[in-house]
């Protein structure tokens, strides 16, 4: 299964969950040979509880993922912490929206939920949990206790920081957190906008139904991180058609 485990599917925090622009990045994510995506959207994003209620009328599920012709989408999304790090939270369904309504008072910066109480809400209910972008300077992770740290399930080589702080560079920075502390790393493209789409993703033998059993194939080693050899450019775009489209869409809604 060629997957990517941190993926968007808004434009931005602040604009609306569209359909179009959905169906925009899952036909990009099929054309660079993904066969699923964990969705990650941010867990205080704008109307939340719009993107899993417009795919539970648009897309059958199984409480594990969407089918989307074929595509798998699995459940998921990014919590803000008080250490200041993001967190790629998945699992099944209604235990994921039972954390978020648990999380309702956490959504705003100065009152985001610590990493162990974080880790308290997932770890029972049986989620995935890995941490973001550890080493990115507005939202780093390498700080945090190393007890804490062991007890995520992969850290995130993400496409943003290795077009950002340079590919060889980030890589010799996860790569050694993850050795040291006993914890996998996979790839997540981070992406927001279609060129973004691709950049970074997982090769994972066979096929996967739930969380679970990615988790452990994760644990288990055999997943394979592919960087695409157009990185660079397709960040770059990315970012550039990402300013255009949203000061368009703030155009709009003034």
């Amino acid at each position: 299964m060629n997957i990517d485990l941190h993926f968007h599917v808004k434009l931005s925090k602040k604009t609306d969950f569209s359909m179009d622009h959905f169906n925009e990045m899952l036909d990009e994510a099929r054309d660079q040979g993904l066969q699923a995506i964990t969705l990650t959207e941010h867990f205080n994003t704008r109307r939340f509880d719009e993107v899993y209620g417009t795919l539970d009328k648009m897309l059958p599920g199984n409480n594990h993922y969407y089918d989307r012709d074929g595509f798998k989408i699995f459940t998921g999304m990014e919590v803000d912490v008080a250490e200041g790090g993001h967190i790629l939270v998945s699992g099944p369904k209604d235990a994921l929206l039972e954390i978020r309504a648990l999380l309702e008072p956490h959504t705003a910066a100065g009152s985001f939920i610590g990493l162990a109480e974080l880790f308290e809400l997932c770890e029972p209910r049986g989620m995935m949990v890995i941490g973001g972008h550890p080493f990115r300077e507005s939202n780093h992770l390498y700080h945090v206790d190393r007890e804490l740290l062991r007890r995520f399930d992969a850290f995130d080589l993400n496409g943003k920081d290795l077009h950002e702080i340079g590919i060889q560079e980030n890589i010799a920075l996860v790569l050694p957190l993850g050795a040291e502390l006993g914890v996998p790393v996979v790839a997540g493209s981070d992406a927001h906008q279609m060129f973004q789409v691709g950049c970074v993703y997982n090769v994972l033998p066979g096929d996967y139904e739930t969380v679970a059993e990615l988790k452990a194939a994760i644990r288990a080693e055999a997943c394979k991180r592919v960087i695409s050899p157009s990185l660079h450019l397709q960040v770059r775009a990315a970012g550039a058609v990402k300013k255009l489209l949203k000061k368009r869409v703030e155009v709009e809604t003034v």
